[in-house]
C-alpha cells in the first residue's frame, strides 16, 4: 500500500474501494440497486450522513455494479475477484474517476480542500464515451470539501449531464454545498444503526472485546466506520482524557490537555486530531442545545454557539492553512474555556 495519505480514508482503516461488506443500510442499498436494474438511474446522487456511517462504502458498491461487475449476493454485492472490482481497487478503470482533496508533493501533506483543478477533471472525463458501453462513474469524496470555484466547476456537469453519466457525491455536511448542486441530486440519507447492533458487529466481524466495542459504538452514536476507527485509536482512553480535560471548565486540566495535544502532534496523529476536534465540536453543540432547550431559553446558548462556529472554522483552517496540530488543539480548548467563562 502506498505511503501517500488518502483524503477519503478514515485514519488507519482500509480505503472504501477495498471494502466489500456494507453494514446497516440494506434499505438504502436496495433503493440504489432497484434504480440501477430498472434503467432509471438518476445521473447524480448525494449520499449524506455522519462521518463513518458507510456513505463511501455504499458509493463504491454502486460504482462496481454500474461499471459491470457481476452480482454476487443481495443488493449491490460483488465478488472481489471480479475483473471490474480489481481494476477499481487498482485505480486503473478507464470509466471511473475519483475526486478528493489532492496530495501536495511540495508540502508532503493533503490539501485542505478540493481544488478547482480537481473538479475540472469531471467535464473532460464525462465527455468521453464509456469503454464498457454503459456508465462512466465519478465519486466526489467528500463533496463538501470543494471550494467555491470547484463547486461551480462541478455544477456545469450537473446542469448538462452527459448520457450514461453517474456522479456520486459523498457528503458529510449538506449545508456547505451550493443549493444549485443539492437541487440537482437525488438525496439518499444514511442513518447510523442502533448502538447495540454496531457493538455486536464490532465483536463478531472484528473480534473487538465487548467492553471496547460498546464504548466505541456509543461514542460514534452507532456509526460503524467511526466506531471501528475509534477502536483503532483507543476510544476509552481518548474519551477519558477529553472528559478529564473539560471536567472543571472554565479551568482546564493542563496535564490532560497536554496529552491530547501531544497525541495530535505525533507523526501519525492526523486521524486522532480529526476525531478529537469532532468530539470537542459535539461538546459545544450539546452545551448549546441543552441551554437553548432549558428554562433560560435560546439566548443563554449564544456563547456556546459562537464556540461551535469557532471550532468548525478552526478545524477547516487547520487543514487549509496547515496549522500546527498541537496549537490547533490548544486553540480549540481555549474556545471552550471562553464559552464556559462567559456563560
Amino acid at each position: 500500500m502506498s505511503d501517500i495519505p488518502e483524503a477519503d480514508r478514515e485514519g488507519a482503516l482500509i480505503h472504501p474501494r477495498h471494502v466489500y461488506d456494507l453494514f446497516g443500510h440494506a434499505k438504502a442499498e436496495a433503493d440504489m440497486a432497484s434504480a440501477l436494474e430498472s434503467g432509471r438511474m438518476h445521473h447524480a446522487w448525494m449520499i449524506t450522513g455522519p462521518k463513518g456511517v458507510g456513505k463511501a462504502t455504499l458509493a463504491w458498491r454502486l460504482a462496481r455494479r454500474a461499471l459491470g461487475a457481476a452480482p454476487a449476493g443481495e443488493g449491490l454485492a460483488c465478488d472481489p475477484a471480479d475483473q471490474e472490482c480489481r481494476r477499481l481497487e487498482a485505480m486503473s478503470h478507464p470509466d471511473f474517476l475519483l475526486i478528493r482533496r489532492p496530495y501536495n508533493d511540495k508540502t508532503k501533506k493533503l490539501k485542505g480542500e478540493i481544488t478547482v483543478e480537481e473538479a475540472r477533471r469531471a467535464p473532460t472525463f464525462f465527455s468521453r464515451s464509456a469503454s464498457g458501453g454503459r456508465y462512466r462513474v465519478a465519486i466526489v469524496d467528500a463533496a463538501d470539501d470543494m471550494n467555491i470555484n470547484a463547486a461551480n466547476a462541478l455544477l456545469k456537469t450537473l446542469e448538462e449531464p452527459p448520457k450514461n453519466a453517474l456522479l456520486l457525491l459523498v457528503v458529510n455536511t449538506p449545508g456547505r454545498l451550493l443549493p444549485t448542486i443539492r437541487s440537482r441530486c437525488r438525496r439518499l440519507s444514511l442513518r447510523p444503526p442502533p448502538v447495540d447492533e454496531t457493538t455486536a458487529w464490532l465483536t463478531q466481524a472484528y473480534g473487538v472485546d465487548a467492553a471496547n466495542a460498546a464504548r466505541a459504538s456509543a461514542l460514534a452514536n452507532g456509526a460503524p466506520g467511526r466506531a471501528l476507527a475509534l477502536v483503532e485509536l483507543g476510544a476509552s482512553k481518548l474519551k477519558d482524557d477529553i472528559d478529564q480535560t473539560l471536567a472543571r471548565l472554565p479551568s482546564l486540566d493542563r496535564p490532560a490537555a497536554a496529552r491530547l495535544a501531544a497525541s495530535a502532534g505525533k507523526k501519525d496523529g492526523e486521524a486522532f486530531k480529526q476525531i478529537l476536534m469532532d468530539f470537542l465540536l459535539t461538546y459545544a453543540q450539546d452545551r448549546a442545545r441543552s441551554l437553548a432547550l432549558g428554562e433560560a431559553g435560546p439566548e443563554s446558548a449564544g456563547h456556546w454557539v459562537v464556540a461551535a462556529d469557532g471550532l468548525t472554522r478552526l478545524a477547516r483552517e487547520s487543514e487549509t492553512l496547515y496549522l500546527d496540530p498541537k496549537q490547533t488543539v490548544y486553540a480549540a480548548l481555549a474556545l471552550l474555556q471562553d464559552a464556559a467563562a462567559a456563560a
